[in-house]
């Protein structure tokens, strides 16, 4: 049994295990390794890597389960192979936005210091490599959240979806399985639009969905949905901010439409879920206002913004909850 000092110690060294693992994940070894067995030399070569070091990341990794070793020659686990680009449940996308989040992070105590710089721009700044990744790992976090939700909110009466910040469709494509006679809206940057539109013809639904370009600090919404999803989006803006989009979709929706917030909802405490208070500082290092907000919080600017009828549909430990309100008809 690990006594209370070796607890302490195993959780500020945490970063070691992850920086192998970041690592490992940026310089593609595990999609080199997939379905083959080589010897750290081979992996070396095809990388252009030492030879050396490469050698003490893989043993390092076959500690932690993610390879085999067996007469020098190295392997995928099972789990490990997940990390892979070729694999079809991949979640290679998201350890490559990891990446780019230990850079964000290593800024933490200067924030704490200091405070965020004025000059960064509202929501996530990224360069277009980032993008790519961020948005490849939305849909790898939401492939099994967006089903859930889809299965536990009643989608039967609505008829065209908004999905606002809908990245490449991954609710969208959720919420039209589970209700195949509702069309949709997806609303997102221009440079992502194509990636939404790749996955939805790979679905089978690009006929269903109307995609549509714009950035919602600067423009208005479409008009002529009865239903508007913001799926993690206002952890990411200030309240100032977010009344203003809350207002941008009031204005949009049909009368008597909904709007459905998928988030963290924090209790009053703000220590509840951890899962939200850990995620509260990535946005404190990551954005210029943003935060994860309380449901009281919530409330009060979807009222701001003249929504009505401000429920908590369903609370989960991570960000799984939904908050729904109404457009007064």
């Amino acid at each position: 049994m690990m006594g209370q000092q070796d607890q302490i110690m195993a959780d500020a060294r945490a970063f070691m295990k992850s920086r192998v693992i970041l690592t490992a994940a940026e310089l593609n070894f595990f999609t080199h390794l997939y379905e083959r067995e080589i010897s750290a030399a081979t992996l070396a070569a095809e990388l252009d890597l030492d030879a050396r070091a490469a050698t003490r990341i893989l043993d390092c990794l076959v500690g932690f389960r993610l390879l085999n070793k067996a007469n020098g020659l190295y392997s995928l686990t099972q789990e490990g192979a997940l990390y892979s680009e070729r694999h079809p449940e991949s979640v290679l996308p998201m350890i490559r936005h990891y990446n780019h989040l230990w850079d964000t992070w290593s800024s933490l105590t200067t924030v704490v210091q200091i405070g965020m710089d004025p000059e960064t721009k509202p929501g996530i700044q990224m360069d277009e490599e980032e993008w790519t990744s961020f948005i490849g790992a939305m849909h790898v976090v939401g492939r099994e959240v967006s089903e859930k939700i889809a299965q536990a909110y009643d989608l039967s009466g609505y008829r065209r979806l908004l999905d606002i910040g809908g990245a490449s469709g991954t609710y969208t494509i959720a919420f039209l399985r589970k209700n195949p006679d509702m069309r949709a809206v997806i609303f997102d940057l221009e440079r992502v639009i194509p990636m939404a539109r790749k996955r939805l013809q790979k679905e089978g639904l690009a006929e269903k969905v109307e995609l549509a370009a714009g950035d919602f600090y600067k423009d208005e919404l479409p008009a002529g949905c009865d239903l508007a999803l913001l799926s993690a989006i206002i952890h990411q803006n200030n309240i100032e901010e977010n009344v203003s989009l809350y207002s941008k979709i009031c204005r949009a929706l049909e009368p008597g439409g909904t709007i459905l917030i998928r988030d963290y909802v924090m209790d009053e405490s703000r220590t509840k879920p951890p899962a939200g208070a850990l995620f509260d500082i990535n946005m404190l290092v990551a954005t210029r206002g943003g935060k994860t907000y309380t449901f009281s919080q919530i409330e009060d600017s979807l009222r701001e913004a003249g929504f009505e009828k401000v429920k908590l549909v369903r609370h989960g430990e991570g960000m799984d909850s939904l908050v729904e309100a109404r457009k007064p008809a």
